[in-house]
């Protein structure tokens, strides 16, 4: 036990003082993916075993549904190509010499944390798709979190959630800004030291607002859903309902920002002594889109 005890005392003065072990935890991580893929088994079989049973009426009637839907998303990228071409336009008018274009990589989560005191999750993506540790993550409703650690073919991820984690952020309508806090609970983050004559109202959305260089500016991370004023208190006490669903969503996005840029630029001219993302249909017709004319 002693031995042990000093053994635990060595290792934790190396990474913290000399990190040291970051390159032995690396390791560690991608030997331990056969692991974490095996847990994620039987629920790829669930669903396997639900898509191979489901009846003929049921995916008649997906079916259609896709097909209104798709109609919808068609409507809505016209609509959209058309607004990202008058912006362009209303850019070059301001003489702004370079446009925001985050590249993205489509990832899956194949593991949460079991510990009820961390909110993390891990995705399959890692050091050769080109992930690095800091990397903002999205689903389809907004900001998750971040990436804190990487291995080979893996990456973990901090949610919002999490009562370590901090984003700056600002009201949509108004424009303050504030740090939204993880609270430890999926469902509810706190806005801190907002001062009680602050223009924000319940039902404002908080998009992130850049400050840092860590997330990338103007993504939906929250709603406020609860604001209380003591009297004689300088600051508010505000709530809000993250907008990404924490503990539902299946697929992810992560976010290459143009810091990134020179990485990827190398990628698409066929070097080969650095680790590049795959290309991301989704990200490409994307941008295809916001070029258009």
């Amino acid at each position: 036990m002693f031995l042990v005890v000093v053994l635990s005392l060595v290792l934790v003065v190396l990474d913290s003082r000399f990190e040291r072990v970051d390159e032995v935890r690396s390791w560690l991580g991608s030997a331990l993916t056969p692991v974490i893929w095996l847990g994620h088994v039987p629920e790829s079989l669930s669903e396997w075993s639900e898509d191979v049973f489901t009846s003929r009426d049921e995916l008649l009637e997906e079916n259609e549904s896709l097909k209104a839907r798709l109609l919808i998303l068609e409507r809505r990228s016209i609509k959209y190509a058309s607004l990202a071409a008058d912006n362009i336009e209303l850019r070059r008018l301001n003489d702004v010499s370079a446009q925001l274009d985050e590249s993205v990589v489509v990832a899956d989560v194949i593991g949460v944390s079991p510990d009820p005191f961390s909110h993390e999750v891990i995705i399959n993506k890692g050091q050769r798709d080109g992930v690095t540790e800091g990397q903002a993550i999205l689903d389809a409703n907004g900001l998750m979190g971040q990436v804190i650690q990487t291995s080979r073919f893996t990456s973990r991820v901090l949610l919002v959630s999490d009562s370590s984690h901090a984003v700056p952020v600002e009201v949509l309508r108004s424009g303050v800004r504030a740090i939204l806090l993880g609270t430890g609970s999926a469902n509810t983050l706190e806005l801190v030291h907002v001062p009680d004559t602050a223009d924000i109202r319940e039902g404002d959305e908080l998009v992130s607002s850049g400050l840092g260089g860590r997330f990338p500016k103007g993504y939906p991370v929250a709603t406020v859903i609860r604001i209380h004023s003591e009297p004689g208190e300088p600051f508010a006490s505000i709530q809000a309902e993250p907008a990404a669903q924490l503990n539902q969503s299946d697929q992810v996005l992560v976010v290459f920002q143009p810091t990134n840029r020179r990485q990827l630029q190398a990628c698409e001219d066929g070097a080969s002594d650095i680790d590049c993302p795959p290309a991301d249909p989704v990200a490409e017709e994307t941008a295809a889109e916001g070029e258009a004319p």
